[in-house]
């Protein structure tokens, strides 16, 4: 049996024992100031990431919620923003494979199902995002994505009163997104309620004021009606977001056409020609353009590259003769115009230009013949 004294020793050396050392205090105080101080950092970083989403400040906010993900990989919020921001970018393969990740941890997100089935959408793979989308919907009926997903891939697949029902929707749970609104356009648009869907569309712009779809749809319905005016500030709206888009450029070229501004027809048909080489359309419109601006000799140019890509066409056969006729070249004007008469033989302008050219062309020749009689004797 141990003495009093045995176990008073034994108490005593197990008390020391379970103190902590001067080295144990040390992690312990240093552990729970730096959790802190991280803590603060990620409710800051989170801040700021956030703003960056109202601010449609896209690439800023990705890289404030990729930095969250540094402190813990599986962080929902920072995921989910960092796929807001994907989409808003079009970069539609990385929302696919970060949808994909969310899902592997967290199987009945429905935001990630719905932002799979908007990546899905955009890849133009419908089968599997429609089978998305409405896992989304049976997870949240009110998720204002899946509705808009489910109104877009509806008028992708012709279903417009089906579309417009799904845009009414979205717009219940999502008043301020744009692309609840340009869903409800598009489906107003198939209706022919021009003036509906023109509303639609400017609410879309209010929404989001660099909506370029919207943009093009409203300059659309102004071309239908024929107000080209107010295209044009619409298509400049548009190429200072992307001077690359072409559905613009066409726009833009149609709009100035209409209104024959020249110089603006030859700078938008040349900046089409730089994207789409071939464009039989871009070279047309070029073509007028150089015509208007009088620049005959380089609108024979752009007719003969023309006619290299579609010979057949009697107008363009027709518009050479009418350009060779301005530029006084008379009998190659009337072989032009009796190739646009073989193609189409009653086109009334090309019996014109054809008849006009040779009038002149034999006046021409009889001048010339008359030259030497008309010189004096001396």
């Amino acid at each position: 049996m141990r003495t009093l004294d045995e176990q008073s020793t034994q108490t005593r050396e197990q008390d020391e024992a379970s103190l902590p050392t001067q080295e144990d205090t040390t992690i312990v105080s240093d552990k729970n100031p730096q959790a802190v101080v991280n803590q603060e950092q990620q409710i800051r970083i989170r801040q700021q990431a956030h703003h960056h989403l109202q601010a449609r400040q896209w690439s800023q906010a990705e890289d404030m919620f990729l930095q969250l993900l540094a402190y813990d990989a599986q962080d929902k919020d920072a995921l989910l923003g960092i796929a807001t921001a994907l989409d808003e970018q079009s970069k539609f393969e990385a929302l696919h494979n970060l949808a994909q990740h969310i899902l592997e941890f967290t199987p009945d997100s429905a935001q990630a199902l719905a932002f799979k089935a908007r990546a899905l959408q955009k890849l133009e793979r419908l089968s599997a995002a429609t089978i998305a989308n409405d896992q989304a919907l049976l997870l949240d009926t009110n998720l204002g994505l899946a509705w808009i997903n489910r109104s877009g891939l509806q008028l992708l697949q012709g279903k417009f009163p089906e579309a417009l029902r799904s845009s009414q929707r979205a717009l219940e749970l999502a008043p301020e997104d744009s692309r609840a609104w340009a869903n409800k356009g598009v489906a107003l648009l198939n209706f022919n309620r021009l003036s509906e869907a023109l509303d639609a569309f400017d609410r879309s712009l209010e929404c989001d004021e660099q909506q370029t779809f919207a943009l093009q749809m409203k300059g659309e319905i102004l071309c239908r009606i024929g107000r080209m005016r107010e295209v044009v500030p619409l298509v400049q709206r548009s190429l200072a977001l992307n001077p690359n888009n072409p559905n613009a450029l066409m726009q833009g070229i149609q709009a100035v056409r209409a209104l024959e501004m020249y110089d603006s027809l030859k700078e938008l048909a040349h900046a089409l020609l730089q994207l789409l080489p071939d464009n039989l359309f871009a070279w047309d419109n070029y073509m007028r353009g150089l015509r208007g601006l009088g620049q005959f000799e380089e609108a024979d140019a752009a007719l003969n590259r023309l006619l290299e890509l579609d010979p057949g066409n009697f107008r363009f056969w027709t518009l050479k003769a009418d350009t060779l006729y301005r530029m006084e070249h008379y009998r190659d004007a009337a072989n032009a115009a009796e190739r646009a008469r073989s193609l189409e033989p009653d086109y009334p302008p090309a019996l014109r230009i054809h008849d006009k050219a040779l009038r002149l062309m034999y006046q021409r020749k009889g001048i010339r013949r008359q030259k030497p009689d008309d010189v004096p004797q001396l």
